[in-house]
């Protein structure tokens, strides 16, 4: 089940799934530590002696933002309740607190009793093992904790602060399904204390005049102990929830247009998700620099793991978008976060947990009787060309200078050794995908641009030997792949090659990954040989159904739907689709030809979420999202599809004006595609 409306602030994250229940709820980093392990919370309203829990089953619901925010905008109107109800939610952009307000309309010509409840699945620490829930006269709110995680649950209305009902019990122990049932007949018992496995319910009782609304406001305040959850509940009294909401709203709206980015040659529903996209990136980045590839836990059944971790390709895509669309502040803490992070011998590891430390793994240090490093090369690599195109954006000299050493040079100088001498390419690791070990396509460009990206940096320092030796380097493995991975018969580079006693073994399944020979600079957009490669790519991984877009490579057995046959190449990838896309951007020589690529990016605008979330994939046949949802690099291939279609109308419409023609470049920062 995808997550329709992330909401976060960098230190405290929560979800909301497709019924409008709360799911996740992370802190204090995005990420880590899941403090619900994806239990829902559940929200019901009661009137007239009926109750209903909220959902999409028995309510018609509307799950959106209020425009450019991070502030949701939620209507749900019930089918035999006469009710319905207009709901906003924000975590506050300063503080640890999520506000909720709730504006519910009586269709109803008497004025009525109105009672919400609002239930709470906590398992602190990502476990249900001795929990407490009590309730807390000081504050009149209920309050979870666990150790050093504590989270104060109340509310208000125009007539009285606190709540009104309340109680805790335990869950899933014998007969008992959980507290949430004592809100059914409208009253709850009170139970004050619960340790163990346990849950709660608040309530807030509104008095609603007939054929009119009445307003309440629930919030949850989070911290690391008691004082700190008071003291955020005194100060959302006394600054008032709606304050909360209104200047968050007023941030993220200032956040989100801070370059004053024209979008108006782009179709109304693709410059709206250019935005929605940048601001679901933001709730994905935590405040210490890492960058996460999904929260949504239901991902969590498949793999016995989630997607809640910092790759840092990911990230390092992720921060080349957010550089280029004028976000460098998020953009350092990465680098800070992968200069910390780096082996002494210069590579990152396959992925981290967002306070730093080395995350779960399945790519081995022994297998086939030797030795490897368990590592995917591209994701070194892409750090540093990531940082390279920061630089090309900012000169940002003063934040440079501390990376140096320990990032740019250790990890140029790794690059430039973990390669065949007999050959020029890398030695083999792990494809982007993470299922091959090998010499991959994607991995060789990476490398390319990480060693351009070294290079630079160094003749910059004035250490000509270093960035000699670099691109050197650099031009060896360009060279190296076209004499060993051009497939002279197919005419076109395969995706990965295997090391044999006679040179390498090619593999030749068409892959959307070959994007990268140039979108990292190794080759020209319009050289023949990528032309043939990415045509093939067009061509073999288009999905043959009326959903469309591209698949990740041909025969993609992941998440793959039963009823999908041999025909089917695999799911549309929004990453694949859009992969693409730049490739059209860049070989674009006439605004006529740039326009082709607006289905495209109509094509993702029309897949997305009713809020604007991009999944990971879709199924092919029914258009739903698949996997976790959002994942944070399908937004910033979108970002980074829409910057370079705005650069490249630009350049064309100043060749327009001055009669001049454009010559083709290599590389995917923000010069790339084409110069007068």
């Amino acid at each position: 089940m995808p997550r329709d409306l992330p909401l976060g602030n960098g230190a405290l994250l929560v979800t909301f799934d497709c019924d409008y229940r709360p799911r996740d709820i992370y802190f204090p980093h995005v990420g880590s530590e899941n403090h619900t392990d994806g239990q829902p919370f559940r929200f019901g309203v009661w009137a007239d002696g009926q109750f209903s829990w909220v959902s999409s089953e028995t309510w018609d619901l509307s799950m959106e933002y209020e425009d450019e925010t991070l502030v949701t905008r939620v209507s749900a109107r019930s089918r035999d309740m006469s009710l319905s109800l207009a709901l906003n939610d924000a975590v506050d952009f300063h503080e640890n607190v999520l506000v909720r307000r709730i504006t519910v309309q009586n269709d109803l010509a008497t004025g009525r009793d109105v009672r919400l409840f609002f239930c709470h699945d906590f398992n602190i620490y990502g476990t249900e093992i001795a929990d407490t829930a009590y309730y807390d006269p000081h504050t009149a709110s209920v309050i979870h904790y666990k150790g050093n995680r504590w989270f104060l649950i109340c509310g208000c209305d125009d007539t009285k602060c606190g709540i009104d009902q309340f109680a805790t019990g335990v869950k899933r122990r014998g007969t008992a399904q959980g507290t949430w049932r004592d809100a059914e007949d409208g009253v709850l018992q009170g139970n004050p204390v619960t340790q163990g496995a346990v849950d709660s319910v608040v309530a807030l009782h509104l008095s609603v005049p007939g054929q009119s609304t009445a307003e309440g406001y629930y919030w949850m305040a989070v911290g690391n102990n008691y004082e700190q959850v008071a003291l955020l509940n005194r100060l959302t009294h006394q600054k008032q929830p709606q304050e909360l909401l209104r200047r968050t709203a007023n941030y993220w709206r200032l956040w989100v247009n801070k370059e004053g980015l024209r979008l108006d040659d782009l179709p109304e529903e693709c410059g709206r998700l250019f935005k929605r996209s940048l601001l679901v990136i933001r709730t994905q980045v935590d405040h210490g620099g890492g960058v996460l590839a999904a929260n949504d836990s239901d991902i969590t059944p498949y793999s016995s793991d989630t997607y809640s971790y910092v790759w840092p390709r990911d990230g390092a895509l992720v921060c080349a978008a957010l550089s280029r669309a004028g976000y460098p502040v998020l953009t350092r803490r990465f680098f800070d976060f992968c200069a910390k992070a780096i082996t002494q011998e210069g590579y990152l590891l396959h992925k981290y947990n967002a306070d730093g430390s080395v995350a779960s793994s399945w790519h081995p240090l022994y297998a086939d009787g030797e030795v490897q490093l368990p590592i995917q090369e591209d994701e070194t690599a892409l750090v540093l060309w990531a940082l390279w195109q920061h630089h090309e954006s900012y000169r940002d000299i003063e934040f440079i200078k501390h990376l140096y050493r320990p990032l740019i040079i250790a990890g140029g100088k790794f690059l430039q050794r973990y390669r065949r001498a007999s050959s020029g390419l890398p030695r083999p690791s792990w494809d982007l995908w993470e299922e091959r070990r090998g010499v991959h396509a994607f991995t060789c460009a990476a490398a390319y641009g990480g060693l351009i990206g070294s290079a630079g940096f160094a003749r910059a320092f004035g250490e000509t030997e270093y960035a000699d030796e670099f691109s050197a380097a650099a031009q060896d493995i360009r060279d190296g792949f076209i004499k060993h991975c051009y497939h002279e018969q197919l005419a076109r580079f395969a995706r990965m090659a295997t090391e044999t006693e006679d040179g390498y073994e090619l593999d030749m399944t068409v892959d959307s990954s070959l994007a990268g020979l140039f979108l990292f600079g190794m080759f020209e957009a319009d050289d023949p040989r990528v032309v043939s490669t990415m045509e093939a790519v067009r061509r073999e991984l288009a999905v043959p159904t009326a959903t469309g877009g591209i698949a990740r490579y041909q025969g993609d057995p992941y998440q793959r739907p039963g009823e999908a046959g041999p025909e089917i190449p695999g799911n549309p990838w929004f990453v694949s689709t859009l992969w693409v896309a730049q490739w059209q951007v860049a070989r674009a020589r006439t605004q006529e030809d740039l326009r082709e690529v607006v289905p495209t990016l109509q094509w993702a605008a029309k897949r997305a979420l009713a809020s604007g979330v991009l999944a990971e994939q879709v199924h092919p046949f029914t258009d739903e999202p698949l996997s976790v949802a959002p994942l944070t690099w399908s937004h910033s291939a979108f970002v980074s599809a829409v910057l370079d279609y705005m650069h490249k109308l630009e350049q064309l419409s100043l060749c327009r004006e001055c009669g001049a023609s454009l010559k083709p470049m290599r590389g995917g920062g923000p010069d790339a595609g084409a110069t007068l």
